[in-house]
């Protein structure tokens, strides 16, 4: 959302739960995570890294000091898709005082999920699909309560850019009060790209921006949708914006004219759960 206005492989049986009633079983990316306290952990170390992600650990971030030039574990990060950041040393060790040979990498306190196998599955089930994509939401807790209110509206999946989102750690755990344990996160390295397939796939893609007049109520969320959120600071990029296929705003009468991030996108899911209930 933008600084000012709104600114915002297959499906499974049916199984009985308690007391003899029958349940849908969640798909296979959609399971439950162990619940509890999920601590922000790093590794750090070239070889210890190394084996991480050979071992195929999902890795949040990858911290390389800047001056130490090419290693080979950041060969390693770029065939894995791993965000990666050269950083100076300064900066490595406020993060750990032990010998990390100028190489940490945090571990993902979830497991990602692939989109198109997420949409594949939709379709599958004949389910109408409705996605959340969060182009630079960087603040831990907004994207944790949004991942909450993603996964009670019915939001089958929630996108997340590779490089400039919030880390999913133990505090996004936390806000989301357990929702990441259970809604599907894809992370893409290009949403651009990422909107060009959700847009052959025949979902429509709707931007929530402050920058027109039309307004979320004019818009159709009955059919397949894909909603970008963009964060309260920046927005949505120009480039996805010219990509959607849909740009609507929240009206806003009052004085204050903004929007937390995570209510504004409460106000357009829950419009769009209506149009769907209705």
């Amino acid at each position: 959302m933008e600084k000012r206005g709104n600114r915002v492989e297959g499906s499974e049986p049916r199984t009985k739960g308690e007391g003899g009633e029958h349940r849908e079983r969640k798909p296979f990316y959609a399971r439950p995570r162990p619940q509890g306290e999920v601590k922000s952990e790093f590794i750090f170390g070239i070889q210890p890294v190394l084996e991480a992600i050979r071992a195929g650990k999902e890795i949040d971030k990858l911290l390389v000091q800047r001056e130490l030039g090419n290693l080979e574990v950041l060969e390693f990060a770029r065939l894995r898709n791993i965000p990666t950041q050269k950083v100076p040393k300064q900066k490595l060790d406020q993060i750990t005082r032990k010998n990390h040979q100028g190489v940490i990498a945090f571990i993902s306190a979830i497991h990602y999920a692939k989109l198109e196998n997420v949409v594949a599955d939709i379709f599958e089930q004949g389910k109408t699909p409705l996605l959340l994509v969060l182009d630079r939401v960087t603040d831990v807790r907004n994207f944790g309560a949004i991942a909450r209110t993603a996964e009670c509206a019915g939001v089958q999946a929630l996108v997340i850019p590779a490089k400039g989102g919030a880390q999913i750690n133990s505090d996004a755990m936390k806000t989301s009060s357990g929702a990441l344990n259970f809604l599907p996160v894809c992370r893409e390295n290009d949403l651009q790209e990422t909107v060009r397939f959700l847009q052959n796939s025949g979902i429509q893609v709707v931007a929530c921006t402050e920058k027109v007049s039309k307004t979320l109520y004019e818009a159709d969320f009955s059919v397949p949708t894909a909603i970008i959120m963009g964060s309260e600071e920046d927005g949505i990029s120009d480039q996805l914006l010219r990509s959607a296929d849909e740009l609507v705003s929240i009206p806003m009468t009052g004085r204050v004219a903004s929007l937390n991030v995570s209510v504004a996108n409460a106000i357009i899911l829950y419009e769009a759960i209506r149009q769907r209930i209705s």
